[in-house]
């Protein structure tokens, strides 16, 4: 389990200071990219060395309420899945009262998790993202490379 900080710019708001529904995919897929750099993992690498990309299939989000301009949130990314060529994420994005921080971000104790995704009153959005693993050149699903797949294996 892996937690981002982001804190919601102006240019992130409609002209009411309300987070555009789109931008909430874009705090998501930066989740996801920071989780990778977690595991020492950065997709212009899997690309060069490995020759593969990972590619959204398909997502679905629940809007519960709206952020707004300035607040901070912590957007999070978990492994529901794992497939040979695909990840399933499961992923929230949580309000933070203030400035008030629940620890550094990167990977989270499942304690710490449960206690960030178990505040409903600042739970904003929830969303589940189907990842492929796709060879660069064809665009055609293939094997996640077996250095990655065994450390998400381990739990990565």
């Amino acid at each position: 389990m892996f937690a981002w900080p982001v804190r919601v710019y102006y240019e992130d708001t409609d002209n009411g200071g309300v987070v555009y529904y789109a931008n909430y995919l874009k705090f998501m897929e930066r989740a996801r990219t920071e989780w990778l750099r977690s595991l020492g993992v950065e997709q212009d690498e899997l690309r060069e060395h490995d020759g593969v990309i990972f590619a959204v299939r398909s997502v679905t989000v629940d809007y519960l309420q709206p952020a707004r301009f300035n607040d901070v949130l912590w957007v999070t990314a978990a492994i529901e899945e794992q497939g040979r060529a695909s990840l399933v994420f499961t992923q929230y994005v949580v309000r933070v009262a203030g400035d008030r921080r629940h620890g550094a971000a990167g990977r989270l104790a499942q304690e710490d998790y449960e206690r960030l995704i178990g505040d409903k009153a600042a739970m904003l959005c929830t969303g589940q993202a189907k990842i492929a693993c796709l060879d660069s050149n064809t665009l055609r699903p293939c094997p996640i490379p077996s250095h990655l797949f065994a450390e998400l294996s381990r739990g990565g």
